[in-house]
């Protein structure tokens, strides 16, 4: 069965370096978190990708541009901020939105995301399968029993 995946974009797909101040695409220096290419490259052939971020102070265009820089915005069917959604990441409301605007059931989606609170707990909440990227194994406090990955990679698997 084909799938939506919708990844987090800071920590999940690309490092966010916490001296960096402004949009990331302006950032002098962006990097993407290990695996996150050959991952992509793997789904995006029999799934659609599209990138679920919290970024309050860039635009789809500026997601865009960033995912450009590190070389993986070819295998992004799209971006879903709060510019082009009117919403924040942290409620259920966010992914019901993305799940009308790609006319999908919400069992055909999975959120890959690296907070609990912020892409975890919303997703469920929504009906959407959630995949909780924790690579520094920290200790899970939801209530809810999620898939943990430590490396991206797993999900090719």
């Amino acid at each position: 069965m084909t799938k939506v995946y919708l990844f987090d974009w800071g920590d999940t797909l690309m490092i966010d370096f916490p001296d960096q101040r402004g949009k990331m695409c302006d950032w002098e220096n962006i990097q993407a978190v290990n695996g996150a290419l050959q991952t992509l490259e793997a789904l995006s052939k029999q799934h659609q990708i599209y990138v679920a971020t919290n970024a309050a102070d860039s635009t789809e265009s500026d997601i865009k541009l960033a995912f450009d820089r590190v070389g993986l915005s070819a295998f992004i069917s799209g971006y879903f901020c709060k510019a082009n959604l009117g919403i924040g990441k942290g409620a259920p409301d966010f992914f019901n939105r993305i799940i009308e605007t790609l006319n999908v059931e919400p069992k055909s989606v999975v959120m890959v995301g690296d907070s609990y609170d912020k892409d975890i707990e919303p997703a469920v909440t929504a009906g959407i399968q959630a995949i909780w990227f924790n690579p520094m194994g920290k200790v899970g406090q939801g209530s809810h029993e999620v898939q943990e990955i430590r490396r991206l990679s797993e999900l090719c698997t």
